[in-house]
């Protein structure tokens, strides 16, 4: 997949070669989003056209000022791998800062989808665009004067809700993980560095990994979750906590996400991994003592290998 970083404005000379061209921030690639970046797959593969997605960096509403978007479902750089997977030929990264956001809707037609070469664009059905988001899939084809055709893809619901972003981060910020993987398609996963911790698990027979996450993932609820991890191409089973630690006083409530992998001892400082959620197992909770933890932790163990005995995900 080539993938071209682009600033506002674009060169006077610059012009891109024909596609089909999926427009959206697609933080998370979720099911919806997917359904629109296929339909430009498709359509792209049925004119013998390049299939494109434009995205933006970082996210508008982060720029705007918006709170709750310092923070991301999938880093531009993982989301781009998704795109790869899914087989888009090219990725426009748009620099989005305040001067792109106040450009008008149909400058944002001429130069850039026009310069572009976008024969045929693909939206959800509630993009917009342009100076405060007053340009819709109507000022999309109200302005194309017949220079592309426009496709407009219909929500996609699961269990009476529209899927969106917005709701995958609420679900992740309750700890409801089963829904949260159900509206991505996927599970929901971080990638960081294993760093050096207080190293207090491997005194109570639990040896843990710290984890330094290498972008600003969004971090669900604090608890105790079920998941797997990749680490040197091999796949684990384990549990996480993330929080703050209570029962040992941490007086700096500095969030923690510590992996315990079930059968595995080895030397992992400095390895990159990625943590796959897959079941929320409970909340964090201060203990009266160590033996308290033990148990508990024994018990979140044993509950945790019920339950992957039951998954059927690879």
């Amino acid at each position: 997949m080539e993938i071209q970083r682009l600033h506002y404005p674009l060169p006077p000379d610059f012009k891109g070669e024909p596609c089909v061209l999926a427009l959206g921030y697609f933080d998370g690639v979720h099911a919806g989003h997917r359904r629109v970046i296929q339909k430009a797959i498709d359509t792209a593969k049925s004119l013998g056209m390049k299939s494109a997605v434009m995205t933006f960096d970082p996210h508008p509403r982060e720029v705007l000022g918006q709170s709750g978007y310092t923070q991301y479902l999938t880093p531009v750089d993982e989301k781009l791998e998704q795109l790869k997977t899914m087989g888009v030929d090219v990725a426009y990264v748009v620099h989005f800062n305040i001067s792109f956001a106040a450009i008008y809707p149909e400058d944002f037609i001429d130069e850039f989808l026009i310069q572009l070469s976008a024969k045929h664009v693909v939206v959800g059905f509630d993009y917009t665009f342009g100076h405060r988001g007053k340009g819709t899939v109507f000022t999309l084809k109200e302005h194309s004067h017949g220079r592309y055709s426009v496709d407009v893809i219909a929500p996609v619901n699961r269990f009476g809700e529209k899927i969106s972003s917005t709701l995958i981060r609420e679900y992740l910020y309750s700890g409801k993980i089963k829904e949260a993987t159900q509206f991505l398609g996927r599970p929901y996963c971080v990638r960081g560095t294993v760093v050096h911790g207080e190293k207090r698990g491997r005194t109570i027979g639990f040896p843990t990994a710290n984890l330094r996450l290498s972008a600003p993932y969004i971090v669900p609820r604090n608890g105790v979750y079920g998941v797997r991890a990749k680490l040197e191409g091999k796949v684990y089973d384990g549990v996480m906590n993330v929080g703050i630690k209570p029962t040992f006083e941490n007086e700096r409530k500095e969030k923690s996400l510590e992996v315990h992998l079930f059968d595995f001892m080895g030397d992992i400082y400095d390895k990159a991994m990625e943590i796959q959620f897959l079941f929320f197992i409970r909340e964090e909770q201060k203990f009266a003592g160590v033996d308290a933890l033990i148990a508990q932790i024994n018990s979140d163990v044993a509950t945790a290998k019920e339950q992957f005995a039951k998954l059927s995900i690879v």
